[in-house]
């Protein structure tokens, strides 16, 4: 029977350039935001942990030579050790999910920078599509996006099994830590939204 060990991996995520993580508000209002972003119950912008989960994912896939979203199973992918640290979607897998992603809120020194300085944590940005025989703006909307500087606290956890090699699963995510932050997060990322860094990384207390 195996047994299990749970490691965390802790660090903050700092934004460096805007970032758009959409709230899922298909309501449009008259002169207002066309897009929000997703907020928490106080009303500041946060990451959720799926979505930090899911980019990193599919970059680890794309680095494994998929465009169509695998390898994401261990039928079709045995020698990947991406469905087993992020999740098996083989039909019916018993495959044992090793990484849990934790929503990542804004860090304290964020909320008091802000209170200190009275500015809000996000900002409007119109954006247009460019109709390229007449030259002109076309469909013109309001994004909205959390500003360039914040630093969001996130939290990994880690599920090791016995027979796990823990050194290959600490890689991989090393690995996708790193994808991502020469990649985007969120949307816009053409469009330079999304720009990352990971800093103050620690894994189980000890530096990463």
């Amino acid at each position: 029977m195996s047994t299990m060990l749970i490691k965390e991996i802790k660090g903050q995520i700092k934004l460096i350039t805007g970032l758009h993580i959409g709230a899922g508000n298909d309501e449009v209002h008259i002169g207002g935001i066309d897009s929000a972003v997703v907020k928490d119950a106080y009303g500041n912008p946060y990451i959720p942990g799926s979505s930090l989960k899911g980019k990193i994912r599919s970059l680890l896939e794309l680095s494994e030579g998929s465009t169509t979203g695998n390898p994401s199973d261990r039928v079709n992918y045995p020698h990947s050790l991406i469905p087993i640290v992020f999740g098996d979607m083989s039909k019916n897998s018993q495959e044992f999910t090793r990484v849990l992603f934790r929503d990542a809120f804004l860090s304290k020194e964020s909320i008091d920078m802000l209170s200190s300085d009275s500015i809000l944590p996000t900002e409007e940005k119109s954006e247009n599509s460019i109709d390229r025989i007449k030259g002109v703006a076309n469909y013109p909307r309001k994004i909205e996006r959390v500003i360039a500087g914040m630093v969001f606290d996130f939290s990994i956890a880690l599920r090791i099994l016995d027979t796990d090699n823990e050194g290959q699963f600490k890689d991989l995510l090393k690995k996708g830590f790193e994808m991502l932050e020469a990649d985007a997060l969120g949307g816009s990322g053409s469009r330079g939204y999304g720009k990352v860094k990971f800093e103050n990384l620690t894994y189980d207390g000890d530096d990463f």
